[in-house]
């Protein structure tokens, strides 16, 4: 029996009916080619950002359950019509919501976690020569609920719709032909790379590439599903996400940037206390950190997707209410370089601080992983991009 190919396809690539009679025919000959498709499918365009607006309006403080009822509608309307394109092109199609196709998640609105999947009624409907069509970014909770797992979050279940149905691969097709090695809008050269690894994919995401959404790369991590990430509109090039690709010069694959991050620096003899203090307000940092025996680092950072997150602008005012007058916070953008070269060769940390001193001086830096970071005025953070990418890719800026 054929493999199941996951394909995901993105808000972009289904924003009119255009596009999606475009999908419908790609999706077709896959199956003309053999293969057992299963389709992940965003809201249309904006669809999702037009349904938060309308929440907001109504209610400047939405319930997040009734949040969560209203947006998982904009994937149901695309799966639906998309299923309907499909069986035009003579090919049997099934839509599905992610409660019936097994998406089990925790109960926590608007940013659920998937916990398992039973994907039963796929299995079923594939066995029955169906492609399945199914909503992502939603799921079920334990207790019946209807919940969504957050901005990228079709992403994420495409990656466990794979894991669970044994596919080797999931095809993600978005607005660009791959991850580059910077923001394209940012650096006008930056490059197409063609290999990444799991924990470099990762740290991007992390660091505020917006191709991949992290909890969908720490799936495919966890499950060894290579990614794929396609353009849409099949242009040719693509990048490969699986593990332990080849190595090459300093080992920096790319260099991204965070908004809104806030860096917290107190002292060492704290961190339990301050620590304590955050989980009992429920705030996760990005990075903690120790620097020395004396000082140590929190970094908090926004949803990378959203402009606006009034979760976030809330847990910024419990941490400033947390932070005591020996503690040092600094808000700004973060900039990142990531790649393996960052925790074994000096040169890096060398060449990372000759492009950064001459825009912004002495700017606090993280180095963690393979990332190293700088918090600069958002004013700077496209000079600083692109003086780094210069000093390890070469190159124009925008």
């Amino acid at each position: 029996m054929a493999k199941v190919v996951v394909k995901k396809f993105g808000g972009s690539s289904v924003k009119d009916t255009a596009r999606i009679r475009a999908v419908a025919t790609h999706i077709a000959e896959a199956v003309g080619r053999g293969e057992r498709v299963v389709a992940v499918v965003s809201a249309m365009g904006k669809t999702t950002d037009a349904l938060m607006d309308l929440a907001h309006e109504v209610s400047p403080h939405p319930d997040r359950r009734e949040l969560d009822m209203l947006l998982t509608a904009g994937e149901r309307i695309s799966m639906s019509l998309i299923a309907m394109a499909v069986r035009d092109q003579g090919v049997p199609a099934t839509s599905l919501t992610g409660s019936q196709c097994g998406i089990i998640t925790n109960d926590q609105a608007g940013a659920a976690r998937i916990v398992e999947v039973r994907p039963y009624r796929v299995e079923d409907a594939l066995d029955a020569g169906h492609v399945v069509i199914v909503a992502g970014f939603q799921g079920v909770s334990y207790r019946r609920e209807v919940t969504t797992l957050g901005r990228g979050g079709s992403d994420t279940t495409a990656v466990a719709l794979a894991a669970a149905l044994g596919a080797e691969a999931c095809e993600i097709y978005t607005d660009v032909d791959g991850v580059y090695s910077a923001d394209p809008r940012v650096v006008i050269d930056a490059k197409r790379l063609s290999e990444l690894s799991y924990d470099e994919m990762l740290e991007l995401a992390r660091g505020g590439a917006k191709v991949l959404a992290e909890e969908a790369v720490s799936w495919a991590r966890d499950h060894q599903i290579a990614l794929f990430v396609k353009a849409s509109d099949a242009r040719p090039g693509e990048t490969l996400v699986r593990r332990n690709p080849p190595q090459a010069g300093l080992g920096i694959v790319g260099v991204c940037q965070r908004p809104d991050a806030w860096l917290c620096s107190y002292p060492t003899r704290e961190r339990k206390t301050v620590l304590a203090q955050l989980s009992a307000a429920a705030i996760t940092p990005l990075v903690d950190s120790q620097i020395d025996e004396h000082r140590a680092l929190l970094l908090f950072a926004r949803d990378v997707a959203d402009e606006v997150d009034p979760r976030f602008e809330a847990m910024c005012q419990q941490i400033q209410t947390l932070m005591s007058e020996s503690k040092s916070v600094r808000r700004g953008t973060l900039v990142s370089i990531v790649g393996t070269g960052v925790g074994r060769d000096h040169r890096v940390a060398e060449r990372f601080d000759e492009a950064v001193q001459p825009i912004v001086g002495q700017a606090p830096q993280l180095s963690q992983g393979l990332t190293r970071s700088v918090l600069v005025e958002p004013s700077s953070a496209d000079a600083i991009a692109q003086a780094l990418h210069q000093m390890f890719f070469g190159g124009q800026s925008c």
